[in-house]
């Protein structure tokens, strides 16, 4: 069976690491066969040690010495040499014969979401069972300007892609409870939304942010995030289902 390549993406600091983490340790847990792949040439530390490391084709100190870039332009040039060396990358990730592959993409978005490295990297495999879910980060979530960035954000990256999308809202155990509700209301109801920036007062950024919402809105970009922790392994299983309906008419296949 060809594999599901499940693609974490967001801003730096929204949770993809953690939860490329927890998705595999709820995926171990159930006997499923997974594996984790990092693509960002630039983070120090992950919080786990990935099967497979795109550290180990090319790296940002490795760049910068040799280059003499500075951090952003490495970043840049990491991306450029990795849509070189994914052929060989994608082979090393096909010879574990995983079921699901859990990517973990750079923290800077632009990498995935604008450089031709990430649709090289899609289309480097023999199948194209790819799904993304788009983290949003909690803290920049909770103010309504804030949300319609990402959410543009997640646009850009739903238009860019032949693939589904689903949105993420991550870390709700540092959340209150109606925090997390407003965020869920104001990400799929386009007045509740609306109603927000007003309320902030018609500045520069919220009269932006109207314009952007309602190119949104006309587009059906906006829907409801799936509420994930991954410290309390809370939702795993709601974005394991939606795999499930994706690829595979929502028959469970985990093992006997």
């Amino acid at each position: 069976m060809d594999p599901v390549r499940i693609y974490f993406v967001g801003t730096a600091g929204s949770g993809k690491s953690t939860l490329t983490q927890a998705f595999k340790l709820w995926m171990d847990e159930r006997g499923l066969n997974a594996i984790t792949v990092n693509l960002d040439p630039g983070v120090d530390e992950l919080g786990y040690t990935p099967d497979v490391d795109i550290r180990d084709w090319v790296s940002v100190p490795q760049v910068m010495a040799e280059q003499g870039l500075g951090p952003n332009g490495a970043q840049i040039a990491c991306a450029d040499i990795a849509a070189i060396q994914f052929p060989e990358i994608a082979t090393v990730i096909e010879e574990f014969r995983a079921d699901y592959v859990l990517i973990d993409t750079p923290g800077q978005i632009e990498l995935f979401a604008f450089r031709e490295a990430s649709s090289v990297f899609m289309n480097a495999f023999s199948s194209q069972r790819n799904v993304i879910f788009f983290v949003l980060d909690p803290a920049v979530a909770k103010k309504p300007v804030g949300l319609v960035s990402l959410l543009m954000l997640s646009s850009s990256i739903q238009f860019r892609f032949d693939a589904p999308m689903d949105i993420v809202l991550s870390k709700v155990d540092l959340l209150e409870v109606d925090e997390t509700q407003e965020i869920l209301e104001m990400a799929s109801d386009s007045y509740r939304l609306q109603d927000a920036l007003d309320q902030g007062g018609m500045n520069m950024h919220a009269v932006s942010a109207t314009e952007f919402l309602r190119a949104m809105e006309s587009l059906g970009a906006l829907k409801i995030p799936k509420l994930v922790s991954s410290h309390e392994m809370f939702g795993i299983e709601d974005l394991y289902n939606t795999i499930q309906q994706y690829f595979y008419g929502g028959e469970d296949l985990r093992p006997d």
